[in-house]
């Protein structure tokens, strides 16, 4: 499985959550230096709470399963 898919599939298991209040994450790109690039879409846009489930809900799972990820990154 590629890096590409085990990110996409990461992030599959954290949608549920943000879906159930009208929000999403989108994949952008990932950097070679292990940087994943994600839009917060829906609800999530205008959500005051937005960074922390970036950072508690969708970074740390993906820092999780896929340990050449370093950071994880909110793009507009």
């Amino acid at each position: 499985m590629t890096l590409n898919e085990r990110v996409l599939k990461s992030l599959d298991s954290v949608r549920p959550f943000l879906q159930a209040d009208g929000g999403d994450v989108e994949l952008v790109r990932i950097t070679d230096d292990g940087y994943v690039e994600v839009r917060l879409v829906g609800s999530c846009l205008s959500c005051p709470m937005s960074k922390m489930t970036l950072r508690a809900g969708v970074e740390r799972k993906l820092l999780k399963d896929i340990p050449e990820i370093r950071r994880v990154e909110q793009v507009i």
